[in-house]
């Protein structure tokens, strides 16, 4: 069975940054995308970013020009660089994989197959 893992998630002050990371438990050679989701509370889970295989990246308007994805497949580990966080950033952040990239709209959580448990991110003023 396939586990996502979240980690990097903290506090830091507005204009900061942090740095998260997910890791597959084992190869999942049939994710052919991974993306990052957050809820705050509150608010329902929204879309942030997302890498295909093939590299392709995609953001939410919201964290454009501040938010950059990567992906190492050989890995299985796809990071998340935050910069300049503002406090409505503040929201658990989750991890999560898509078996089958054309399924659906990318920012649509109910079209991915795969969750991890979610890694707190708190900005401060």
């Amino acid at each position: 069975q396939v586990q996502l893992v979240e980690s990097g998630g903290g506090l830091v002050q507005a204009g900061g940054s942090l740095r998260l990371s997910c890791e597959i438990s084992r190869r999942a050679s049939g994710i052919s995308a991974m993306g990052w989701f957050r809820q705050a509370p509150g608010k329902e889970r929204e879309f942030v970013s997302a890498i295909t295989s093939g590299g392709m990246t995609l953001y939410a308007d919201s964290v454009k020009g501040r938010f950059t994805v990567s992906r190492v497949i050989a890995q299985s580990t796809m990071w998340l660089q935050m910069n300049n966080l503002k406090n409505e950033d503040t929201a658990i952040y989750y991890c999560t994989g898509k078996n089958n990239w054309g399924l659906g709209p990318y920012d649509v959580d109910r079209t991915w197959d795969y969750w991890g448990q979610g890694t707190q991110v708190t900005v401060s003023s």
